[in-house]
């Protein structure tokens, strides 16, 4: 045995890394991205921007002008506190942080991955409550394992990772009216979806939402919003670690995020593309497609992993799952461009003649 195997805990020993599979030379639609960059009529004063950053010094630790782009982008109130994070997998992990060893999580499945992931970090105990077969929520089974398992923190992704649907408003609801765990709802695909819980955060004081930058066309900024009422923010704030957005995520983000009709712009074409695609796909014998309120689409298709060797063959990169997964049958496409998106459904079309 190694010195690192001797001095690593043993659980973390036994966790696999977070894969991320190589997309060079590959059409990526694979990982929920925006496909707009930065627009060329804007390279030259956006390069300009971000010049003038002092590099040599430490970020602005509160990020305020930052936090202000995002309430006004967000319509987030005033009275709410906002605490940032290195995207939103660090603010999960300060949340899980934030409980006692041995404390209780809990989430659905499938769901996103980083929610148990993270819960190992931090030595909690997980709790996946399968959704229904049309992915739902099977409310009685998660109000009995709210009451046997008592969770501290229940994390809802909405719209749901991989899925794609969003759950019933009012059942959300009653989850955080039943419990004493704090609630937080993982908006990630916000600018894709039909309702937001922010309004709600006045109503129930164990509530906090959760954001991201990644999914609306600023991924490799890795920005990520915890929003709450100030009195739980001030706390969380205790967890986070001094500087954690960097110079030029800030100047970059503070820059780019006040085009908000431009992003607003972006996601109404992906929503169209999101139907379109629906709508082909749905006519490809051997596929089954289920709707989406995100940037993504879940197939289930007949021959899935040959069909996901077939499309890397092609150049295209999308989400397959593990073999004996629950998702093991499906894949899940990130909504493109329409060239794009015309170059995965001709390949589909071809596989399946």
């Amino acid at each position: 045995m190694t010195f690192i195997d001797q001095w690593l805990r043993s659980d973390i020993r036994n966790i696999n890394a977070y894969h991320v599979p190589s997309a060079k030379n590959m059409l990526k639609m694979d990982a929920m991205e925006s496909p707009f960059g930065v627009p060329e009529e804007l390279k030259d004063e956006f390069l300009e921007y971000i010049s003038r950053s002092e590099v040599n010094r430490y970020p602005d630790a509160s990020a305020e002008e930052l936090q202000a782009t995002l309430r006004n982008l967000m319509g987030i109130p005033e009275d709410f506190g906002v605490l940032l994070g290195n995207g939103s997998d660090e603010l999960i992990q300060l949340l899980s942080l934030a409980c006692s060893s041995g404390d209780s999580i809990m989430s659905f499945e499938p769901s996103f991955v980083m929610y148990e992931l993270v819960s190992k970090f931090a030595k909690l105990n997980y709790h996946g409550i399968p959704l229904d077969e049309n992915f739902d929520i099977d409310l009685n089974a998660t109000l009995l394992a709210i009451k046997t398992k008592k969770p501290k923190l229940i994390f809802i992704a909405y719209p749901n990772n991989p899925t794609g649907n969003a759950f019933d408003y009012d059942v959300i609801r009653e989850i955080i009216q039943s419990t004493d765990a704090l609630v937080v709802l993982d908006e990630a695909y916000y600018a894709y979806s039909e309702r937001s819980f922010l309004t709600e955060i006045d109503n129930f004081s164990n509530l906090v939402v959760l954001r991201t930058i990644s999914k609306i066309g600023f991924a490799g900024l890795r920005l990520g919003l915890l929003v709450g009422s100030e009195e739980t923010i001030e706390q969380l704030n205790k967890l986070r670690l001094p500087y954690n957005i960097n110079i030029l995520t800030q100047v970059s983000a503070n820059f780019l995020l006040k085009d908000s009709q431009r992003i607003v712009s972006n996601a109404k074409i992906i929503m169209n593309e999101r139907g379109r695609l629906y709508d082909e796909l749905s006519l490809v014998p051997g596929l089954i497609v289920y709707p989406s309120q995100a940037n993504f689409l879940l197939v289930k298709a007949d021959n899935a992993k040959s069909l996901l060797e077939s499309l890397k063959e092609s150049g295209i990169l999308i989400k397959g799952f593990a073999i004996g997964a629950q998702l093991e049958n499906f894949i899940r496409i990130s909504v493109a461009e329409a060239k794009e998106n015309n170059v995965l459904l001709e390949c589909i079309k071809d596989y399946y003649g």
